[in-house]
């Protein structure tokens, strides 16, 4: 039995689905690094702008879209791109809801771009009027 390995070209990074698992739509089962790199996790985000307001209260698809802005700033701070994302853990306030993260997630991350992924879904976040929190891994080439 072997897997189906997707390499991400210069990256060193291979998203690899074992084949008695049923693909997801828009994760891989695995991410495997190739080469030494650095390392980059980042912390869960939040649907605040850059003054601290609430972008989309009550609207988890602008909530996400703020959430997917704030990591592509940690990402571009930290001298990566969406290209070295290896992983992403989402929580959700609703998970019957994951359909509004995934088209917006399909919007805002280059096509064909499947880091391994966790859904979690949790009774409150730290705020009262948060939908949904979004954390991530990037590897960077040495």
């Amino acid at each position: 039995m072997t897997e189906h390995t997707t390499p991400r070209a210069g990256t060193g990074i291979r998203e690899i689905n074992a084949p008695t698992v049923p693909p997801g739509p828009g994760y891989s089962h695995a991410v495997c690094i190739d080469l030494p790199g650095r390392l980059i996790v980042l912390s869960g985000q939040i649907a605040l702008d850059a003054a601290g307001n609430l972008v989309g209260p009550g609207d988890l698809e602008a909530q996400t879209r703020q959430v997917f802005t704030n990591l592509h700033a940690a990402l571009t701070a930290a001298g990566a791109g969406w290209e070295h994302l290896v992983r992403l853990g989402y929580f959700l306030r609703d998970a019957r809801q994951v359909g509004i993260v995934r088209a917006v997630r399909t919007q805002m991350l280059p096509a064909g771009l499947s880091p391994a992924a966790s859904l979690i879904e949790v009774p409150r976040l730290v705020r009262d009027d948060l939908l949904v929190e979004i954390e991530a891994m990037a590897v960077v080439p040495a």
